[in-house]
């Protein structure tokens, strides 16, 4: 079997099928030699079984619990032998060649540390037609805001976006990196759990020199919010929580001034008051802990980590 050019690397955490389906799609558009690295992240039924009965190639690490997402990549990193790490969601399905663009893009461009292919919303009907863009890059986050804006969400994909292009941040849900990367950078920040440890690792891999690109002429799809859902405590905690945590790690003291300021007499009031109107007062406990994490981190832990 010839050495794998591609660790396709997955977290699975109660969501099966879909992780079958994903893998599937590496199958069904992948020609390079490759590899598939599943990371259970102490899912309620183990999933070993049904994936070796369908997929025996398939190096599968179970985690010994719910790690969050850096830690359980890291696992596979660990674990892995390609040149190049496809760091992809468990909820996505891939098109065809999509792995050969990114490592042929990577190859051709050495200062290219990270690429993200385009993504699209999974499609309720024909793949393809009018298909909605969630991901053509993002602008850098806001020193104010901490807050940035993604490129092309919800506008119906017309090949508006066909060339790469330099972006501030990959996307978590599918980026690819070559193995040279992770050993002159490191590999995923631990420290987030869930949310933001993409922005973080790529703010390291911009500081070593290198640039972060958007590949639009390959395309994946993203069935989003499969496993956490729209809107819930665990998500709303991790979100705010590691917003802060990100700004703090990516600037200085002096330059974390203006944002502090808005973050406490803008953003925080107005969250309180917006989960209050609603009737949100869980919502509204999971941001108010999301925010005081970042300075009781001990007090306040994990309160949403998923068991």
């Amino acid at each position: 079997m010839s050495k794998p050019i591609v660790s396709f690397i997955t977290v699975n955490f109660n969501q099966l099928e879909v992780t079958l389906e994903m893998i599937q799609s590496i199958y069904d558009t992948t020609t390079l030699p490759f590899e598939v690295i599943v990371v259970d992240n102490a899912s309620k039924v183990d999933p070993k079984d049904a994936l070796a009965k369908q997929f025996p190639d398939v190096i599968y690490i179970q985690s010994g619990g719910n790690l969050g997402f850096a830690k359980a990549n890291n696992l596979g990193v660990d674990a892995s032998s390609g040149e190049y790490l496809f760091f992809v969601n468990n909820d996505t399905e891939l098109t065809d060649a999509l792995a050969q663009n990114l490592v042929d893009f990577l190859a051709e461009n050495p200062k290219v540390g990270a690429a993200t292919p385009l993504i699209c919303y999974f499609p309720e009907g024909e793949k393809g037609q009018n298909d909605i863009i969630q991901y053509a890059g993002t602008t850098e986050l806001s020193p104010i805001t901490g807050r940035n804006r993604t490129i092309g969400e919800k506008e119906i994909d017309r090949n508006q976006y066909n060339q790469p292009t330099e972006t501030a941040y990959a996307h978590g849900a599918a980026m690819m990196v070559s193995r040279k990367i992770i050993q002159e950078v490191g590999a995923w920040p631990e420290e987030f759990f869930l949310y933001y440890e993409e922005l973080d690792w790529c703010e390291q891999i911009k500081k070593a020199g290198y640039k972060i690109f958007v590949l639009p002429t390959t395309k994946i799809y993203h069935k989003e919010s499969l496993t956490i859902g729209p809107e819930s405590p665990l998500k709303v905690f991790y979100i705010n929580r590691n917003r802060v945590l990100f700004m703090r790690r990516n600037h200085s003291f002096m330059s974390l001034v203006p944002y502090f300021v808005f973050l406490w007499l803008v953003t925080y009031p107005k969250n309180i008051i917006t989960y209050l109107l609603r009737g949100k007062s869980k919502l509204m406990k999971a941001f108010n802990r999301g925010v005081w994490w970042n300075v009781f981190p001990k007090g306040i832990g994990d309160p949403y980590l998923p068991k």
